[in-house]
């Protein structure tokens, strides 16, 4: 595609005036002979310069020039000189519209340079070619599954991040089980005990060489520390959380880079000793595929959200062999008091198919092996109760403690690379004492469940909850990798043993079995905590297989939940308290009417869409000239790759003379110009609120979509749904119906329908989605439609829409006021 075919921009700033007064002298003479085929836009075209706002002159760009030289004159400007100099001399400054058309200049694109050399040249560069083949197999395949309805879409794209949560699983497991072998195992001597679904083994009875333990954990948090903060310093921490905040804020900015590096630091920490969970990197592997597929896809919004939270469940279900909880997690986890129901069929298919997966490999027995309970006890339900008390209690304590490290760590006065190495000290001492605080800790928790602690110190059990908690704090906290998940609930079987320990001896109904108790420590600590109840009971449940367990402890779930939320609180800090406070939901509670608009029908066209092979020089000087904070990037194709900005080239400097390809952010959100402008405004917040490509089905960028444009499009919706609500009839009712198969409205537009005057259609529910109709819009078989008909009207109107007989009425002629 070469430089006059390229359509030109209209960024998301406006030019300075400095900038627009030194175009009108350059212009000089030249100028001049444009300015009588402005004048005709006169004070119409100011009006619209005015309204366009931050966005610049995007409803400026859309304006047909009058007169000889038309549209076709303009776009065929040559692109000429260092840097499009002659293109900006050619721009008309004169004539009524003044500074308005002042502000309508437009500049060659930086990647029109590719006039002057091959865009594909040989050599080092000729790997561009084979990314732009990928780049067409994505875009073929992104057109078509944005094209489906929802449940053929969801079940192709669930399934594929179920397969990748599933081999991620294994990987992740496989790294972890030889991490702990080499530095456990060979370097300090020590093997912890393990779970029944891994074998069972009883571990190490002591410390063959006590004093290598806390070099071993140091040497985790080194290698752990130096990895991360080289590397991709957003895979410090727990992972969950980072997968729930791009959920809300970006789901197309989790880096590939940060699931590798995940995976590596995490099996060194953990497997070092490091008190973490296993779900964490489980979690952020196939979230950050989730994120993959809504770039190169290039997914909505909605649907992005809806992968990256499959992504979290499908992972943290096939990790732990709990296929129904990672499910329900999917749609739990990402809300303190809601739930993504939108997530819940696509969690079920990607949940079974990474068990499924992850089972082939390391079997299909549950995680944790529990003797078979029956409820026949209901003073237990009193028991429980207090273990919810507590659970909630140290929930919050757990919480708190370990974002207090997280504060802590930062305000330590050495490099981010050495604090997972200090935390780690504090851990290997501890572990001298406390055995029980290395590793996953799973092991432990089956000891506990299979009454294997009777002979353990009573003061022992009371303190392994908190030494965990420490432990996890310090592991994590610090910026060691490693899930909070595995520990909350270790955290949680601890508390419960500890109860049965202390009631045992003297207490009615708790009996000689420590596994209920056990079990339902697990379920409402870090349901509670976590603020997904429903999910971690199903999980926990599902992990011991014990099923019958659920009833009963419901009450302890119920009690720490509640305490929790008294507290506002949660392990996950990321969780927003319901689908109303993400930004995008608030913005549009006060812009009630922008699903009438398309993004079509408001957006600018671009004014620099810059080549991929165009120089990082190149493009900083040019943004800097026009004012621009950043620009689309595009490959060979013309198809869209991610965003440069200024302030990007500007910290890297060092490499502006490479192409600009290498310094894309691939992961900023764009908006396809067939979706309404609720859609549009949600992927304008995920682009950080400023502006955002809009693309066409090939990922052509058609346009730039601001701020200033939504509130534009908002004001004509806003106009249309106050002209349609006047024509509604004094004596309204308020009538919803099915459209029939034969009803004579089906396959005809509303305004040709012929409905009555005062008869207004409000909205049209649609295969289980709300339209917001206008003239043009063809009514469907199915449709619900909520009309307001005039009273008289009311048993024909339904009669017709519903395609049944009709009670005898006049005629009903002439063209509906639905407008």
């Amino acid at each position: 595609m070469n430089g006059a075919d390229r359509p030109d921009h209209i960024g998301p700033l406006r030019a300075t005036r400095a900038d627009r007064k030194a175009r009108r002298r350059a212009a000089g003479d030249a100028g001049a002979e444009g300015g009588g085929d402005r004048r005709a836009a006169g004070d119409a075209e100011v009006e619209r310069q005015a309204r366009s706002g931050p966005a610049g002159d995007a409803e400026v760009e859309r304006e047909t020039r009058p007169g000889p030289a038309g549209d076709a004159e303009v776009e065929r400007e040559t692109r000429s000189g260092p840097a499009g100099d002659a293109e900006v001399e050619r721009e008309a400054r004169s004539g009524p519209a003044g500074d308005a058309d002042a502000r309508r200049f437009r500049s060659a694109s930086v990647g029109d340079v590719r006039a002057r050399r091959p865009l594909l040249g040989p050599g080092r560069w000729a790997g561009l070619g084979r990314l732009a083949g990928w780049r067409r197999v994505a875009s073929w395949v992104g057109v078509r599954v944005n094209a489906m309805s929802y449940l053929p879409k969801w079940l192709i794209l669930a399934s594929v991040i179920g397969v990748i949560a599933g081999l991620g699983a294994v990987l992740f497991y496989a790294a972890l089980q030889e991490a702990t072998h080499l530095f456990l195992g060979d370097l300090a001597g020590y093997r912890p005990p393990a779970p029944a679904g891994e074998g069972g083994g009883l571990g190490s009875g002591h410390f063959a060489r006590a004093w290598a333990i806390p070099l071993t954990v140091v040497l985790g948090g080194l290698i752990a520390g130096f990895i991360v903060f080289t590397w991709a310093p957003e895979a410090e921490g727990h992972g969950t959380d980072a997968a729930i905040d791009a959920v809300h804020h970006n789901p197309r900015g989790i880096r590939l880079r940060a699931v590798v590096v995940k995976i590596v630091a995490s099996a060194v920490t953990i497997g070092a000793g490091g008190s973490g969970g296993r779900e964490g990197p489980t979690a952020q592997i196939s979230a950050g595929f989730g994120s993959l597929l809504a770039r190169l896809l290039d997914l909505s919004p909605e649907d992005g959200r809806i992968a990256v939270s499959v992504g979290i469940g499908s992972g943290i279900g096939a990790i732990f062999s709990a296929p129904l909880g990672g499910a329900v997690l999917a749609a739990d986890i990402v809300y303190k008091e809601d739930f993504e129901f939108s997530a819940l069929l696509p969690g079920t298919f990607a949940s079974i198919i990474a068990y499924a997966i992850f089972g082939a490999v390391y079997g299909f027995e549950p995680l944790f092996s529990v003797g078979n309970y029956q409820f026949h006890q209901p003073i237990q339900l009193l028991w429980f109760a207090l273990i919810g008390v507590l659970s909630g209690a140290i929930g919050i304590l757990y919480s708190k403690s370990f974002y207090g490290m997280v504060s802590l760590a930062v305000r330590m006065p050495f490099s981010r690379k050495l604090r997972p190495a200090v935390g780690a000290l504090g851990v290997g001492l501890l572990a001298l004492w406390l055995p029980e605080v290395l590793g996953t800790g799973y092991g432990w928790v089956q000891k506990g469940l299979a009454d294997q602690l009777l002979h353990t110190p009573l003061y022992i059990i009371l303190l392994l909850p908190f030494a965990r908690i420490v432990a996890t704090a310090l592991s994590i906290g610090t910026g060691g990798s490693g899930g909070v998940f595995g520990p909350g609930m270790v955290i949680g079987a601890f508390t419960g043993l500890a109860v049965w320990r202390l009631l045992e001896p003297f207490a009615p109904g708790v009996g000689h079995d420590p596994a209920p108790f056990v079990v339902v420590g697990m379920m409402a600590l870090f349901g509670g905590i976590a603020r997904a109840p429903l999910a971690v009971m199903l999980m926990v449940a599902q992990m011991t297989g014990s099923i019958s367990i659920l009833a009963p402890a419901m009450v302890a779930v119920a009690v720490s939940w509640f305490i929790v939320g008294r507290a506002d609180d949660s392990i996950y800090r990321s969780q927003l308290r319901s689908r109303a406070d993400t930004q995008s939901s608030r913005l549009e509670a006060g812009l009630p009417s922008l699903s009438i608009q398309k993004v079509a029908d408001v957006m600018g066209r671009p004014r620099v869409v810059v080549a991929e092979d165009a120089t990082g020089r190149e493009v900083l000087a040019q943004l800097q000239r026009l004012g621009l904070p950043g620009a689309p990037v595009v490959d060979s194709e013309g198809s869209y790759l991610g965003t440069v900005e200024v302030a990007r080239l500007e910290r890297r400097v060092a490499e502006t003379d490479a192409p600009v390809g290498g310094l894309v952010d691939t992961t900023t959100s764009t908006v396809a110009a067939s979706a309404t402008l609720d859609v549009g405004l949600q992927a304008l917040t995920q682009a950080g609120g400023q502006w955002l490509a809009v693309t066409g089905g090939d990922r052509q960028v058609v346009g730039i979509l601001s701020a200033s444009d939504i509130v534009r499009g908002y004001e004509g919706a806003l106009g249309a749904s106050i002209h349609r609500f006047t024509l509604v009839s004094p004596l309204a009712v308020a009538v919803e119906e099915t459209m029939g198969g034969d009803s004579p409205f089906v396959g005809r537009p509303i305004r040709e329908a012929g409905l009555p005057p005062g008869c207004v259609i409000v909205t049209i529910q649609r295969d289980g989605q709300r339209l917001s109709p206008h003239g043009d819009t063809v009514l469907e078989a199915g449709d619900v439609l909520s009309m307001f008909v005039p009273a008289a009207e009311t048993t024909r109107i339904s009669a017709r829409v519903r395609g049944g007989d009709e009670p005898d009425a006049p005629e009903m002629r002439g063209e509906s006021q639905m407008i």
